[in-house]
């Protein structure tokens, strides 16, 4: 016993039944094939069947009646590997039953009926590496010496059939602990276990088992981290504690923990926030579904792989925290969106699990992801886990869709710049425009209108006042327009003989007739509205000239629109008549 590489003991508690085994001739089971594998299960064997094949190397007799095994019975089966003997009614074995059978590796004889454990079942199988003795209803576990063998123990709740409730285990006692003295792995899940209850098993921290390399108290009613911190501190060869499913609430601020801890789970707690009483030595952290709403305090320099899943994390965890992190699990929290930046700080990770998250799906973060995984680039960190995880949340329209699959407008991801170069453009073709203005002379034939419409609006006060008699006198017989580089020749030639001939002619000048003051349009219709005629002195001086240009302008528009007001009256005089 003392070679077996791993030994898998299942201890149950409950009730039994006893009674004497049934004595009767030994069938024959043909159900084996090439590979040397017999299949004699659910066949309603009362005893072990003998086989129609020699060197048989497993051997499955689950689901019968079988109720003993005698000396002889397995006396053929010297080149046995597996068998299985669970879910019969065996209340005795012969202590020499299995010594013939040295090459077993594999030994089930888990829900039967037995009700005490003998070392001399297990003395000669030396290559013995797993054992299930689940579901039986011990009432002993025989002398020490056969728990001194044991290097995995597996105390769990429950029947094959049973609710778990109806025999689970409430407390491991300390001089059973020291019993086990080779005990490697012991799994006390599912089980009543408190923390005092725990301290007894664990025999007050005092390091009692000592080649313990795998805990598991999970789902039991621990509540304090402080303690399962402190029993298990001597324990100097303890790599994987497991105590998930418990009722933690809080973290305290420092523990103490093996060196050789690099497994711990926590998870299905209560825990709302993270320490430093996390062993730095750890590899794997499991800290789903718990309560945490933040995680940036502790750095484990260790770790390869953190599982946050099911908590209400609203940003990924910095990365700088955990330089050898391989593989991240972050579903199912409250995580919005994760960019380029914060997988840069993650120098190792290659496997990433965020599905199921309250993504907001900007542009920045569509983009990041049809990019980063959509198969615009490769990258060193893969998304494990399917993309039917990664729906939008926000905004409202993008609900529900696919994150590889929402296509955005450019003027939804790039409004600001899209706004930008559209006041450039309208600045641009406002200056052109304006450019455009100043070489057509808009400005001057806009002011021009302008002077035009003063020009009207003062034609129709001025009939007003004919029609009440008081119409202004005509004052002038012409208005001279001119430009004023040919003012010398109108004024020493034009102006004298128009002014000196017979009859003489009233002229109208704006360098002795213009009011002082008024602005210049406004002279020039009066003085063109208070003469009978204009007279143009064209030159090329004139043509360039700007106000004469004006003057022009305005004559041409009043001449026009003295003709159509001519018409106008004449129509109505005609249709005056003809009524």
């Amino acid at each position: 016993m003392g070679s077996l590489a791993m030994l898998l003991l299942v201890l149950f508690f409950s009730q039994g039944q006893s009674s004497l085994p049934d004595v009767e001739k030994r069938s024959t089971c043909g159900q084996c094939d090439e590979r040397l594998f017999c299949n004699c299960s659910s066949r309603n064997y009362r005893r072990v069947p003998t086989v129609t094949v020699t060197k048989v190397v497993t051997l499955d007799l689950s689901f019968n009646d079988i109720t003993t095994v005698a000396e002889d019975d397995l006396r053929e089966y010297t080149w046995l590997q597996t068998l299985d003997l669970r879910s019969n009614r065996i209340k005795s074995i012969h202590e020499w039953a299995f010594h013939l059978l040295q090459g077993l590796e594999s030994l089930d004889l888990s829900y039967n009926q037995l009700a005490a454990l003998t070392p001399a079942w297990f003395s000669k199988l030396l290559s013995l590496q797993h054992l299930n003795l689940l579901g039986n209803c011990y009432r002993t576990l025989g002398p020490g010496g056969t728990l001194s063998l044991f290097r995995y123990v597996t105390c769990k709740a429950g029947s094959q059939n049973a609710p778990k409730s109806q025999s689970s285990m409430y407390v491991m006692p300390c001089p059973t602990s020291h019993l086990l003295t080779q005990l490697e792995y012991l799994d006390l899940s599912g089980n009543l276990l408190t923390d005092l209850t725990l301290t007894e098993s664990l025999c007050h921290g005092d390091g009692t088992l000592r080649n313990l390399r795998v805990l598991n108290v999970s789902d039991n009613a621990l509540k304090s981290l402080s303690l399962i911190s402190k029993l298990v501190t001597r324990l100097d060869k303890l790599v994987h504690l497991d105590i998930s499913q418990n009722g933690y609430t809080s973290m305290p601020p420092t523990c103490s923990w093996p060196q050789t801890l690099t497994h711990l789970n926590v998870s299905g707690a209560k825990l709302r926030r993270v320490s430093p009483c996390l062993p730095l030595t750890l590899e794997i952290l499991d800290l789903g579904h718990n309560d945490l709403t933040a995680f940036h305090s502790v750095a484990l320099p260790a770790l390869r792989e953190l599982h946050l899943s099911g908590n209400k994390l609203m940003h990924l965890p910095p990365g700088w925290l955990f330089p050898s992190l391989e593989v991240l699990l972050i579903q199912s929290n409250t995580l919005n969106m994760f960019g380029p930046v914060d997988l840069q700080l993650y120098r190792r990770l290659r496997a990433l699990q965020a599905g199921q998250n309250r993504f907001v799906c900007s542009c920045e973060f569509v983009y990041f992801m049809v990019w980063r995984w959509g198969g615009a680039v490769e990258g060193s960190v893969e998304l494990t886990d399917r993309w039917d995880n990664y729906l939008c949340d926000s905004p409202l329209p993008l609900q529900g869709q696919r994150v590889d699959r929402v296509r955005l407008s450019p003027f939804q991801c790039h409004r600001i710049l899209l706004v930008s170069a559209l006041c450039g453009c309208t600045l641009a073709a406002g200056t052109l425009f304006v450019i455009l203005l100043w070489k057509l002379h808009a400005v001057w034939y806009l002011r021009m209108m302008w002077a035009w419409l003063k020009a009207k609006r003062k034609a129709g006060n001025q009939r007003r006042r004919d029609a009440a008699g008081n119409a202004e006198p005509l004052c002038y017989d012409a208005f001279v327009s001119y430009s004023e580089q040919d003012a010398e020749w109108v004024e020493e030639f034009l102006v004298p003989e128009l002014e000196n001939s017979q009859p003489p002619l009233s002229l109208c000048l704006h360098k002795r007739d213009f009011l002082p003051g008024h602005w210049i349009i406004d002279n020039i219709i009066n003085a063109m509205e208070r003469s009978r005629r204009t007279l143009f002195v064209l030159s090329e001086h004139f043509v360039h000239s700007e106000w004469c240009r004006y003057g022009f302008i305005l004559s041409c528009l009043t001449t026009i629109r003295e003709y159509f007001s001519s018409c106008l009256r004449r129509r109505r005089e005609e249709a005056a008549a003809a009524y």
